[in-house]
């Protein structure tokens, strides 16, 4: 549960210094209680590995009839985004350190989530260390099962192999159907995907919604 400070900060709208983005559940093992977490409720996106934050502060942002949960494992990085959500004071974001793929299965309830955001996600690309990514043959039966219907995965990545695996898995199950990622959703870009720019490296992207 969050602490006393933080929930008043949270249902008043009013952040002050102490008041923590960062959130630490009381258990680790039971499924998130997302009522608890923000001021209000909201439709929910989910970014995976936010890195700095980047994506999600300005998402955050731009879309405050949404709320927004931000996982990355590295607390640096996090904390880079919890002093972006300060001062910007974006209610409607919240972060959690833990590593996505036990998060995706064991933390999120089903139903829950009305976009989930995957950018640039390792990709491991020896062939024997393959069976470390994230978007495997099983990470679309664990998407189906938080989201929403018509529920969306939105998908980037500057490495093709990977990105024909995310095809192949995604194409591979029924239940989901290639969508078109929006305009606006397009333009805001990532701390990754910002530098592969500059290099010239192009992003490729793939949109697939819950039947």
């Amino acid at each position: 549960m969050l602490s006393y400070r933080v929930m008043q900060s949270a249902q008043t709208g009013n952040p002050d210094k102490a008041t923590s983005w960062i959130y630490r559940p009381a258990s680790w093992v039971e499924r998130l209680p997302l009522t608890e977490m923000f001021s209000r409720a909201r439709p929910l996106e989910v970014e995976l590995g936010s890195g700095d934050g980047s994506f999600l502060a300005q998402r955050a942002n731009t879309c405050p009839d949404r709320n927004f949960l931000a996982v990355e494992r590295l607390l640096g990085r996090l904390r880079k985004l919890e002093r972006k959500a300060r001062r910007a004071g974006l209610q409607n974001l919240r972060l959690l350190r833990i590593e996505a793929g036990y998060f995706l299965e064991f933390l999120l309830p089903p139903a829950s989530v009305h976009a989930l955001h995957v950018y640039f996600p390792d990709p491991w690309p020896k062939r024997k260390h393959r069976k470390h990514r994230l978007v495997n043959a099983r990470f679309p039966e664990l998407a189906a099962r938080i989201l929403v219907a018509q529920g969306v995965v939105y998908l980037r990545t500057d490495d093709a192999d990977y990105f024909a695996q995310m095809q192949e898995v995604f194409a591979a199950d029924p239940r989901f159907e290639p969508w078109t990622t929006p305009s606006d959703l397009a333009s805001v870009v990532t701390d990754f995907e910002r530098e592969f720019q500059a290099r010239g490296i192009e992003t490729r992207r793939a949109a697939y919604r819950l039947a």
